[in-house]
């Protein structure tokens, strides 16, 4: 028998973290037979982001990803990574909901269940450890990993046993971010070892470059299972490499037994699968040792590059990156996981993009210093808390104490586009977009975000190109400009980020004509100038304090004034989500509010004027 267990990763985290959890279920069922035969204690396939990017992206069934998954495995552990409390979403529910979550999961075919809390709150774990061992599925009690003046190994001693009181199954050691070093994973998982009798699940990725051989100190100190990923979407942000470790390990003691050519039919036909998603790639989910000081974790990078380049800003990113570590010690060092990272990661790029530390509050980090998302590690910072809930009070009672049932509202609020009691946990994981896609699904009007064919692109049907890097000689002196990202296309001014001589920048350019190619071959010319004032989409540019503006690209979620209002200025005006997160927009000044250009749900931009409050 195996002295190591092992998890793999390629259907979850691995493509979560190095292509932003873009994998379509299609590209998974074809290799299943294969991955089934293998023997791994578990296949980690559902969870984490998945749920979320099914329906926001890939405009896939989540639920039916599971039975199609469950189905295609049937002698595999299918694995999940559950957030405790927060579920699959990005807030608490209640106790009856997490039942409801957890019960139909193991219905459709889930047997592991990973649960975190991004807290390391073992208030916000309870409800789902005890909902696990009543469906008789695995529960694996998880502590996240993180490094502060907070986070010492006696106090993730105290954490374990917690969870090994609550009735876990498992221990997991879940190091998002790639902080362990092989000496620290030595003392953490010994000294786990004497406390607690759990077998010890190891889990840490190879961001910072350390992780393979944290993996064999954690072993040799007890550690019985370790989580890889098939090296197609192996190391850097994901996880050292399954044929890796299982070729390291093999001939000794803790010999996985696992067939190491089985595991390279695996790797070529999933090499194959990555190009098709060659448009999610990043430059920044490869070995980095700045993870070390930053925390940001594997799943968090790609998708956080990603939110950048969509923003036409991926050019700051090393400026977002200084900044995280920043807003973590403000909100007490909590570990950056998920919902806490997507908190601490969009409050870190407001900061950057707004011209100003806490300029714009998300209503997440408001939340989370009002203590909705369970006891900080360390204290907060006093200072931001005063400017961003005023002389709120923190709660100090398990976050869901305070919530009422939720199941008999959420399903009465879907009952005219739910099917089933999936349909209802779906639009309650994400009311907004989980409705609109229950309503696609019914209207069958579905339509995935495109896979881009990179041949096709660069073919002749495409025969014209920018250059992305050239030099340009200017009145004698030669600069060496890489275009790193732009605005969007069709704006009268376009914002284009550079870098000249190594030197950030940004340049705006404005349209005034353009050649327009027919098919025929022949050009002729055309005036883009639009009327002066507005903007693309036809809004107006912000002239005045009165005038409402966003701090980032984002989609309303909430107008909360109406024509005729008085407001205050600082009142809540408007809510945007942006990077997931949502931000509650404030006036500027106060009056009465004369016009409102925009509506729930429309996507908006900076240099839009939103909202116009006239003063009285």
């Amino acid at each position: 028998m195996a002295k190591v267990f092992v998890s793999e990763l390629v259907l979850r985290d691995g493509q979560q973290s190095l292509i932003a959890t873009r994998m379509r279920t299609d590209d998974m069922l074809p290799i299943c037979a294969k991955l089934d035969a293998i023997g791994f204690w578990s296949l980690e396939a559902w969870g984490g982001a998945t749920f979320d990017s099914c329906v926001r992206f890939l405009k896939e069934d989540p639920w039916e990803r599971l039975a199609k998954l469950r189905k295609a495995l049937p002698n595999s552990r299918i694995q999940m990574l559950l957030r405790g409390q927060n579920l699959l979403g990005y807030r608490h529910y209640s106790d009856d909901v997490v039942c409801a979550f957890v019960q139909k999961s193991a219905d459709n075919g889930v047997d592991v269940f990973r649960i975190f809390d991004a807290m390391n709150d073992v208030r916000n774990l309870t409800t789902s450890i005890k909902a696990v061992k009543k469906v008789g599925k695995h529960a694996e009690g998880t502590i996240s990993y993180t490094t502060s003046p907070a986070h010492d190994v006696n106090y993730f001693v105290r954490l374990a046993k917690e969870l090994e009181n609550l009735g876990c199954d498992t221990l997991a050691i879940k190091d998002m971010a790639g902080l362990l070093t092989p000496q620290t994973t030595t003392d953490l998982v010994a000294a786990l070892r004497t406390a607690v009798n759990l077998p010890i699940h190891l889990h840490s990725h190879a961001t910072s470059g350390l992780s393979a051989m944290c993996m064999l100190k954690g072993i040799e100190a007890g550690a019985s299972m370790i989580d890889t990923c098939n090296s197609s979407f192996g190391e850097g942000a994901s996880h050292a490499s399954t044929e890796s470790l299982v070729a390291a390990l093999k001939g000794t003691e803790y010999d996985t037994g696992l067939d190491l050519s089985a595991l390279q039919e695996i790797t070529s036909y999933f090499r194959e699968v990555r190009k098709k998603y060659w448009q999610f790639e990043s430059d920044f989910t490869g070995v980095d040792t700045r993870v070390l000081v930053n925390q940001v974790p594997g799943g968090m990078i790609s998708n956080l590059s990603n939110q950048l380049k969509e923003q036409g800003a991926l050019d700051r990113m090393d400026e977002v990156l200084a900044e995280i570590p920043r807003v973590r010690e403000d909100l007490g060092f909590p570990p950056l996981v998920t919902p806490t990272s997507q908190i601490v990661g969009t409050q870190a790029v407001l900061n950057v993009m707004t011209g100003g530390r806490y300029k714009s509050i998300t209503n997440e980090v408001k939340n989370y210093l009002l203590g909705h998302y369970g006891k900080s590690p360390a204290s907060v910072n006093d200072a931001i808390k005063q400017k961003a809930v005023g002389d709120g009070e923190a709660i100090t009672c398990r976050p869901a104490d305070l919530l009422a049932p939720e199941m008999v509202k959420l399903t009465s609020e879907a009952e005219r586009f739910a099917k089933s009691e999936e349909d209802v946990l779906t639009y309650a994981m994400f009311p907004d977009i989980g409705k609109t896609y229950l309503q696609e699904r019914n209207a069958g009007s579905l339509v995935p975000l495109a896979l881009l064919d990179k041949a096709s692109v660069q073919s002749a049907a495409n025969p014209r190109f920018a250059p992305n890097e050239f030099k340009v000689t200017l009145h004698g002196e030669t600069f060496h400009i890489n275009l790193t990202g732009s605005g969007h296309a069709g704006e009268e001014k376009r914002p284009y980020y550079v870098s000249i001589d190594g030197i950030a920048e940004e340049v705006i350019v404005e349209t005034l004509s353009e050649i327009e190619v027919s098919s025929n071959g022949t050009a002729s010319t055309g005036n883009k100038k639009k009327a002066a004032g507005n903007t693309a989409s036809g809004r107006p540019r912000p002239t005045h304090a009165g005038h409402v503006t966003t701090s980032m690209p984002g989609t309303i979620v909430a107008v909360k004034v109406k024509v005729g209002d008085k407001v205050k200025a600082g009142d809540g005006v408007l809510v945007i989500e942006a990077m997931k997160m949502e931000n509650e927009i404030q006036a500027a000044t106060s009056g009465i509010v004369v016009a409102i250009h925009a509506n729930k749900g429309d996507a908006v931009t900076p240099d839009e004027a939103l909202i116009e409050i006239q003063s009285e």
